[in-house]
């Protein structure tokens, strides 16, 4: 016996030190490939960054956004990390028979929490074969792979269980109410006797070692490969709100702009695709995915991690696939021969391109940027960047975009506006109303009044006849509230946000700086803006570019003056409104309490929200420059956000934008019910509250 437990040990540190060895050689390699990525400087804020671990890694705070898949993970998570202790009992009693952990008189309680945590794991198995493969849980793959995670965990729970009992019929011990499923077990196959359960035991000693080893080699070349990137990719995740990197045109080394190869993403962009769960989550909430588009935020990861590979496979020559004499045909290993010169397969070294083979354009131009994504993304990925700067090449680098919003690009770039209406124009939307005191900076200034808000009025509110309702609505609210503000009139360029999400990061700038050269000319201190596309741009992106100025949100001043008293809504208005929540006034920003608060402090008005409200609100299918392109395959996403909106019988749907508005008011008349369902801007409720509903409809 002694000859064959030292037989058992030697076969024990062979096999775990080919297993580590590949596990280290696994991790090496994708580190390797990361490296290829730009390299990108951090803040030194350890302390924030930790906390977002303790929250989201620890506390698992995203994952139970979906409290049955949440609660699931919660039980694998903190049910594996607390299985190794059991783990390495159950090794030691196959190296040593008869030991196990030295713990004294704890050890029995050690065993029965043990127990009570394999039980469950099995239980949490169960569930997560049950949500993939009966409830079919759409957003959830049901391949191969997926089910032999759940049989490599499932086969370590039952191995341990099994052998922890054929242990206590080897060794003569009796049932104890610190190992039940152990003394059950052990009671149902005390007829093998000490020898077979010696047999047994090993067996199923062994099970659970080549199973645990071969998950360790297993989970950096598969989606488990989370398990290790996922923390760093938490605590590297940005701190603020999230924002659009800045080109540096000054910068003569760069050959391209934006990124037209898998190299040209930063070291924190890969990390990202090799941080993916595979959970689908995404995928699940992305608007252009749920009408029908070509776009999927997690294939798009998984499609340009898959690329990571192979092409880091051919510069770094390593194979990703391990042990290679199993894998030797598969291209990523074939592409790291070939490198080594081990094969001469020039064919082989012939990479597809990033876009067009790999992304198609068709993907890159399909995202509203609603973030939505990487709301829900539980290890906190970053899609939209990725998309972004996918565009920038195509149209710095290229010259290529879509014709539509190419044409959008012209006007804005000659006119200010996408339409490419006159620029001396900009302020006439004011003589729509004689009741409202509207005066430019430069009328201000020349009567010597000061002015404490800047009003950016923005292309829709200007030119488009609907916007322009909001607009005049908003400034009569400010003058009933005595607020003093201007506006730039014909010197308001575009704020350069569909410039930017489109890709012409060159034009943003350019507007950015006239923009901001405006401001500083006019001393502005604070600006307010019905248009959340704008807030975002000059609150999160502008300071980058030199902008020191308070920028406000209207419904967020709106709030306030009314909390102040100085709006005071007295006017019944009788309306069952749903509230649509804009994504860059809500996700970018987490403003989602302002525009409510206005509406429930309205008399006579019923709030009803959607299914999917607040964070979960679907995008209307206006943002990333959407707004100025014609949806070409699918279901329009105006149309079915507005669906959502009418599952609520609302009377009214409400929103906080100028292109919500617009896109919701398309979609009732797509559905016919635009007679029976009207479309207001919170400014306009408010307005017929403070006012009166006949005094407004009569102005």
């Amino acid at each position: 016996m002694n000859s064959l437990l030292i037989i058992n040990f030697l076969a024990f540190l062979i096999v775990t030190a080919y297993a580590v060895y590949l596990f280290v050689y696994l991790v090496k390699t994708r580190a390797a490939y990361i490296k290829l990525g730009k390299k990108v400087e951090f803040d030194d804020k350890v302390k924030e960054r930790l906390q977002k671990i303790w929250v989201n890694v620890f506390g698992q705070k995203k994952l139970l956004k979906d409290k049955k898949s949440g609660i699931i993970h919660v039980m694998f998570f903190y049910g594996f990390i607390l299985v190794q202790f059991g783990a390495i009992d159950f090794i030691i009693k196959g190296l040593v028979p008869g030991a196990h952990l030295p713990l004294g008189p704890l050890y029995p309680g050690f065993t029965f929490f043990q127990e009570i945590v394999t039980l469950l794991i099995l239980i949490a198995v169960f569930a997560a074969f049950y949500r993939r493969y009966i409830e079919k849980l759409v957003r959830l793959k049901r391949d191969f792979k997926a089910g032999l995670v759940l049989i490599f965990i499932g086969g370590l729970m039952i191995s341990v269980l099994f052998g922890n009992g054929m242990s206590m019929i080897w060794h003569g011990e009796e049932a104890s109410w610190s190992e039940p499923v152990a003394s059950f077990i052990a009671g149902a196959f005390s007829w093998v006797g000490e020898t077979g359960a010696a047999v047994l035991f090993f067996i199923a000693w062994w099970v659970h070692l080549l199973i645990l080893l071969t998950f360790l080699v297993y989970v950096p070349q598969s989606k488990h490969a989370h398990l290790i990137a996922a923390p760093i990719n938490v605590f590297f995740s940005r701190l603020s709100r999230p924002k659009l990197s800045k080109i540096d045109f000054e910068d003569e080394t760069q050959e391209a702009f934006g990124v037209g190869k898998i190299e040209d993403f930063t070291q924190k962009q890969l990390i990202d695709l090799y941080a993916c769960v595979e959970c689908g989550r995404c995928t699940s909430m992305c608007p252009a995915t749920g009408t029908g588009k070509m776009l999927s935020p997690m294939d798009l990861i998984l499609k340009l991690r898959d690329h990571l590979t192979e092409k880091g496979a051919a510069v770094t020559s390593r194979a990703p696939w391990v042990p290679t004499f199993a894998f030797k045909n598969t291209r990523g290993n074939q592409l790291a021969f070939a490198a080594q010169g081990v094969q001469e397969q020039a064919a082989a070294l012939e990479m597809p391109s990033l876009i067009g083979d790999v992304i198609t354009e068709e993907e890159i131009w399909a995202c509203t940027t609603c973030r939505n994504c990487e709301d829900q993304c539980p290890v906190m990925n970053e899609h939209v960047d990725k998309i972004i700067d996918l565009r920038r090449y195509l149209v710095l680098t290229e010259g290529r975009m879509n014709p539509d919003a190419q044409r959008a690009m012209t006007n804005i770039e000659r006119q200010g506006n996408p339409w490419g209406l006159n620029r001396k124009e900009k302020e006439n939307w004011r003589e729509l109303r004689d009741d409202v005191h509207i005066p430019t900076v430069k009328e201000a200034k020349k009567a010597g009044e000061e002015f404490e808000y800047l009003f950016w009025v923005g292309s829709m509110g200007a030119f488009d006849n609907r916007s322009q309702k909001i607009a005049l609505a908003f400034a009569k609210l400010l003058n009933e509230a005595g607020v003093k503000f201007a506006i730039l009139g014909n010197k308001e360029k575009n704020s350069g946000d569909t410039p930017r999400r489109l890709g012409n990061e060159f034009l943003f700038q350019e507007l950015a700086a006239n923009n901001i050269a405006e401001f500083e000319k006019a001393g502005v201190k604070k600006i307010v803006t019905i248009d959340p596309h704008a807030y975002n741009t000059f609150k999160n992106e502008y300071p980058d570019f030199g902008l020191e100025a308070e920028v406000y949100h209207h419904t967020e001043l709106l709030a306030k003056l009314i909390e102040e008293g100085r709006l005071v809504p007295k006017y019944e208005v009788k309306e069952r409104v749903t509230f649509h929540d804009s994504c860059y006034l809500g996700r970018y920003n987490d403003v989602y309490d302002a525009p409510r608060k206005i509406l429930q402090a309205i008399p006579g008005v019923e709030l009803v929200e959607m299914e999917r409200n607040r964070e979960r609100g679907m995008c209307c299918g206006a943002g990333g420059g959407l707004m100025w392109m014609e949806e070409t395959t699918g279901n329009r996403i105006n149309v079915a956000r507005t669906e959502q909106a009418l599952a609520v019988n609302p009377t009214v749907i409400s929103a906080g934008c100028p292109y919500c508005l617009t896109m919701l008011t398309d979609g009732t008349k797509a559905k016919e019910v635009e007679d029976r369902v009207t479309t207001y801007d919170v400014a306009e409720l408010l307005a017929k509250s403070v006012f009166g509903e006949e005094k407004e409809a009569a102005s």
